[in-house]
């Protein structure tokens, strides 16, 4: 059973920053590649940062230098973190967490994940 529920999202304007949590397990996180999805109304999912299990990153071209995955682990808990940074309006979407894909974030690598959360949504304003 692999378990993910995102939280940290919210509204903030252009400039700011937010932080997003994935609760989930360290099972998971010592398993599988975990990543960071993101989807707006009308459009195709797009990935956003992927980490693998020894803590090698991976991030899409938009949010290189401004956002940073990472994951910290507490016995049996574990979180995945997205600190998004200098945000843009571009960057309004839909978050959502996921595990057991591939380690990339091209178009299309969402197919790979087999596990979502619910999401939570972001909204940047200028």
């Amino acid at each position: 059973q692999v378990q993910l529920t995102e939280s940290g999202g919210g509204s903030v304007q252009a400039g700011g920053s937010l932080r997003l949590s994935c609760e989930t397990s360290t099972r998971v996180v010592n398993t599988y590649y975990m990543g960071w999805f993101r989807q707006t109304s009308g459009q195709e999912r797009e990935g956003v940062a992927i980490i693998d299990t020894d803590g090698s990153t991976r991030y899409a071209d938009s949010v290189k230098g401004r956002f940073t995955i990472s994951k910290d682990k507490d016995n049996a808990k574990a979180t995945l973190y997205l600190k998004m940074n200098n945000m843009k309006p571009e960057d309004t979407a839909m978050y959502c967490c996921a595990a057991e894909g591939r380690f990339e974030v091209e178009r299309g690598s969402d197919k790979y994940f087999r596990h979502w959360g619910q999401g939570t949504q972001v909204t940047v304003s200028t």
